[in-house]
């Protein structure tokens, strides 16, 4: 129950809450004008502050510059308990308490200066699940839980543009699948931790899809193929891995491999620099043999018969001149000849010289080779390891592939095996709960009769998909049916939950869920409201414009102004919630 909310603003307009049925009206005044408006007030503010010192962030109104240290304070019970609660707006993350908290699981901490308990926000959250829902502190087991903040706002919906009139199951516009089936079943006593496996197994499909997907669009190389080519792959590559071992337990490494392999480069360098000059010199040799055969000796007998053919006869003491020239002549040939076979007889033996180094270096060279056969270089040894071990890493990684490919193939089988065995022990565990499945139905369907002629039906089933949640009312298309379709929802939930020991105490609807009803079910529902708070002792409290109350269709001893708690107009500018306008 909540005894009053308050501030420590003089504008602001405390307001006092009795048990059962409270209405906190918003009125047109007569000395207000066509511009006033009631929109404003503070109808919706009341229930974001009420929202707020239940550890809620700050709404739209609250986060107003204007509002800026703000300090209010709740007063409630809390599992049998009195306690008020302090929040201001400046200093959200300290929640004061005033109360016995020694029985807490979670205690807050005491200012003894101040001689005040303080709680963090995250922790005042978690104790407010402990004693209005009986959760745990901490689930540690499970990743998708019940949480106080989703479980309150099915209790205090808030306005409309948060997407809380929408339907029975939702509470706000993006709310997540899980979110709805986890809080909906633990508010309606059903297996809500079948919901919460449900949403591990979505995941779980979620991440495989989605692997697909990438491994379709070439992000994911690693999973194309079938798992017959990968695994022919991986045969290559480990018989390729044991090659490449074989090869290097049987290489040998000489520790002068590079010193040797330069020496036989540098013999052969030689060798082939004497192969050139003896080629060279034999065909001077060849050359310098032709001139000698052509060598002659000059005759003078040749020369008088040429002048004489010529038609001169030369006087004897030129013939005693040309024997002298015949004689030098003779005597160049000679010198010639002595040099040729003289040059001839050096080359042979340079020739035969070479010819005996290049032997001698051939023979080393031979040496070198067979022990350059025989061993490998030590850089050649370190490549050789180095491409094994990117042999050995592909391997490993074409493993890891092979083991995610034949995880992805069998993925989806083990989540479908595993999503028909969850529906069978979710479906078996709803069997066991019949009782408060049909008790939920039951209350369902009373509310429902209550406002229109034939009873609606709640329905509550089990897919492979989780929980599946409905409501249906006869004449659904009548004006308002959505919203009252929430109403006998939220008050079926305050019914069942107001006999429990841990329990909210309160149920609060702000004036949208009554817009566009017609007057007939507006006037039933309010006094169903009034009749089953007062009948079970929890609260029901809702927001009102004064022209939309159904006053004519209310029944004759249903004194509707007796439970009006505040009235705000539009007359004055401190007419409102706040006392300000902004």
């Amino acid at each position: 129950m909540i005894y009053s909310v308050r501030c420590d603003k003089p504008s602001f307009k405390s307001i006092k809450f009795d048990p059962g049925f409270n209405v906190i009206l918003a009125e047109r005044t007569k000395e207000s004008t066509i511009k006033d408006s009631r929109n404003g007030l503070g109808k919706s503010t009341l229930i974001e502050i009420i929202h707020f010192c239940l550890g809620a962030k700050k709404g739209e109104t609250l986060s107003k510059p204007e509002l800026n240290d703000w300090t209010f304070t709740l007063d409630l019970d809390l599992a049998g308990k009195k306690y008020s609660v302090t929040r201001n707006t400046s200093a959200t993350n300290k929640i004061i308490i005033d109360g016995d908290c020694s029985d807490w699981p979670i205690k807050p901490d005491v200012d003894k200066k101040a001689g005040r308990q303080i709680m963090s926000a995250k922790n005042w959250k978690s104790i407010l699940g402990v004693l209005m829902f009986g959760l745990q502190p901490f689930y540690d087991e499970l990743r998708y839980v019940p949480t106080f903040r989703s479980l309150i706002s099915y209790v205090i919906r808030r306005d409309g543009q948060s997407g809380a009139f929408l339907n029975p199951f939702q509470q706000y516009k993006s709310q997540l699948e899980w979110d709805k089936q986890v809080n909906n079943t633990f508010l309606l006593d059903l297996g809500w931790e079948y919901a919460s496996k449900w949403q591990v197994i979505k995941d779980r499909m979620k991440v495989l899809t989605q692997i697909k997907q990438e491994a379709q669009s070439g992000l994911l190389a690693n999973l194309m193929g079938t798992t017959g080519e990968t695994e022919a792959l991986k045969i290559r590559l480990e018989a390729q891995v044991r090659q490449e071992e074989e090869h290097l337990n049987s290489f040998k490494v000489h520790p002068q491999y590079s010193k040797i392999e330069r020496e036989a480069n540098e013999l052969t360098n030689k060798i082939h620099k004497l192969v050139n000059l003896n080629i060279s010199d034999k065909r001077v040799l060849e050359y310098y043999e032709a001139s000698l055969k052509e060598e002659v000796d000059a005759k003078s007998e040749s020369v008088i018969n040429i002048y004489q053919e010529a038609g001169v006869i030369l006087p004897g003491s030129v013939t005693k001149r040309l024997e002298d020239v015949l004689s030098f002549h003779k005597q160049v040939v000679t010198n010639r000849k002595d040099f040729l076979t003289s040059e001839m007889e050096r080359i042979k033996n340079a020739i035969a010289r070479r010819e005996q180094e290049k032997q001698s270096l051939s023979t080393e060279r031979v040496e070198l080779m067979q022990i350059l056969q025989k061993h490998r270089a030590l850089e050649e040894y370190t490549q050789l390891q180095n491409n094994h071990q990117k042999t050995v890493a592909e391997l490993k990684d074409l493993t890891i592939r092979l083991e995610n490919l034949k995880k992805f193939e069998q993925g989806r089988s083990a989540i479908t095996v595993e999503q028909e065995l969850l529906q069978q022990q979710a479906g078996t565990d709803l069997s066991e709960r019949k009782t408060q499945k049909e008790k939920a139905i039951l209350l369902f369907n009373s509310n429902s009769q209550s406002l229109y002629d034939a009873p609606g039906t709640l329905s509550i089933d089990i897919s492979k998909t989780g929980f599946k949640f409905g409501v249906k009312i006869e004449r659904s298309g009548s004006h308002g049916i959505g919203n009252m379709k929430i109403f006998c929802y939220d008050l079926m939930l305050a019914q069942i939950w107001a006999k429990k020991e841990k329990n909210p105490g309160f149920l609060i609807h702000d004036s949208i869920l009554f817009a566009d009803v017609d007057e007939r079910q507006k006037a039933l529902a309010l006094q169903l409201a009034a009749r089953e708070s007062e009948r079970l002792g929890f609260q029901y409290i809702c927001t009102m414009n004064s022209d939309s109350i159904p006053r004519d269709d209310f029944d004759q001893d249903f004194e509707f102004d007796k439970y009006i708690r505040k009235t705000f107009t539009d007359a004055t500018e401190d007419g409102g919630l706040l006392g300000i306008r902004f």
